[in-house]
């Protein structure tokens, strides 16, 4: 039959007290509107409509996806007033889904179910069973069956005392929705067409309702303030943290690790606390990630150990390195094997090969280095003159000494030896020593400054 997807995201979102609209909000680095997109996605919809609103302009501009038709609510008179605004480029003879672009956490799993349990002239809702169930519309059966959803400003003490709530989750064929919304009115203390009473309508009708019951509750919950919004954080991070260690990935402390995109990673991975993952990040066999480093967007060979406070973004790495503490590469990064990065040594759109050191206090850019090298304390690759950038170049086996200022554009060959404190602007030929020093002073009677009294 086909399945067309309503996302309902046309809320302000007052309670966030923000400028950003409630559906771009980020939850585990991308908009709440994101994740129930990717969820739509998974289903293997036919077509996807986001009913949007408040910050029309922003909400778009965010979504440049193809795949997506916009349908604009201008005033916000309900749900069933946003449905009834994505009516009109969806199809009769599809099954429509309608979910809420501030409902970030439902699994795929779930309204695969929902949609399995459908027949063609049926109707389904998802439910919940709420521990405290306070606020929410009530689901009334008959059996199995649903017979309405009661507000709980109309129920009785007994309907009161139901445990299963509507999430506002709904599917049914589009012909008979379109029919439903056709027939809503707005005599509420609202003043709003509620997407609700198709329920009652359903049943008017002759329908089987069925009510599809989610696992968790925080599995529906939606997202109104600051608060629930970091509520949904937490309970997306465990379980992106349960997936990974279900897969053999080992954690300090599942509870403080964020992953902000997407993290693959290879067999005996370890990772302690306070590790952040941005973009897409892939981490190899035997990768160890120790306390408080930022990985974005990197790709790390196998045994490789990133020591504590690194920050790493745009990088790849090959196998067996070591990196840190306190080192930082930039995009363009690339290490090759056995390569080691110290403490407070920079890399940025540099090449470094097979066995290469860069230990302590250094900046490398624009650079080529080659295989076995060692770079010595305190080394910069001077590679901006302040309007165009040059690279530098060292061969196979070069040693340079503490100190050194390479100023691009530069080459030191293979073998050559750059001593301490030298300042190189012209290439350093192979297998020799490359000094460049001004003569050393001593003035005589010269007195250090003292503080004025």
């Amino acid at each position: 039959m086909g399945l067309s997807v309503i996302i309902l995201a046309a809320g302000q979102g007052t309670r966030m007290r923000s400028d950003l609209p409630k559906v771009l909000q980020s939850l585990a680095g991308q908009p709440l509107l994101a994740h129930v997109l990717d969820c739509s996605r998974e289903l293997g919809a036919d077509a996807i409509c986001v009913v949007y609103g408040h910050g029309a302009e922003e909400v778009q501009a965010r979504f440049p996806d193809a795949d997506i038709r916009w349908a604009l609510q201008q005033q916000q008179l309900g749900t069933g007033h946003a449905v009834q605004q994505a009516m009109q480029g969806t199809p009769d003879d599809k099954q429509v889904l309608i979910l809420f672009g501030d409902v970030p956490l439902l699994r795929p799993a779930t309204l695969v179910a929902l949609v399995h349990a459908t027949g063609e002239d049926e109707l389904s809702v998802l439910t919940v069973d709420m521990d405290d169930p306070t606020g929410y519309g009530r689901i009334v059966r008959d059996g199995d069956n649903v017979s309405r959803i009661v507000e709980e400003k109309d129920a009785t003490d007994d309907e009161k005392a139901i445990v299963e709530i509507n999430t506002g989750v709904m599917l049914c064929k589009g012909e008979r929705l379109r029919k439903w919304l056709a027939n809503l009115d707005n005599a509420n203390t609202q003043g709003e067409y509620y997407l609700t009473d198709v329920i009652s309508m359903a049943v008017a009708d002759g329908l089987i309702v069925h009510g599809i019951k989610a696992q968790e509750q925080v599995e529906v919950m939606g997202i109104n303030d600051k608060k629930q919004l970091a509520e949904a954080e937490r309970a997306l991070q465990a379980r992106l943290v349960d997936e990974l260690m279900a897969q053999g990935v080992g954690f300090a402390d599942p509870a403080r690790v964020d992953i902000r995109g997407t993290l693959s990673c290879g067999k005996d991975v370890f990772i302690d606390v306070n590790a952040v993952f941005e973009g897409e990040v892939s981490l190899g066999d035997g990768v160890r990630i120790e306390s408080n480093n930022l990985i974005r967007d990197s790709q790390l060979g196998a045994s490789v150990v990133v020591h504590s406070n690194c920050h790493i973004e745009g990088a790849t790495t090959g196998d067996n390195c070591e990196i840190g503490p306190f080192s930082r590469l930039r995009p363009g990064a690339e290490l090759a094997n056995n390569v080691k990065v110290g403490n407070f040594v920079e890399i940025k759109k540099s090449t470094v090969a097979d066995g290469s050191k860069v230990n302590h206090l250094t900046y490398i850019g624009d650079s080529d280095i080659g295989e076995g090298v060692n770079v010595g304390a305190g080394t910069i690759t001077c590679n901006y003159d302040g309007a165009n950038k040059y690279r530098t170049t060292i061969g196979d086996g070069a040693f340079i000494g503490s100190g050194v200022n390479l100023v691009a554009p530069v080459e030191v060959g293979k073998g050559a030896t750059i001593g301490a404190g030298s300042t190189i602007t012209k290439s350093a030929p192979d297998d020799q020593l490359t000094l460049e020093r001004a003569k050393q002073t001593t003035i005589r009677g010269w007195k250090r400054p003292t503080k004025k009294s």
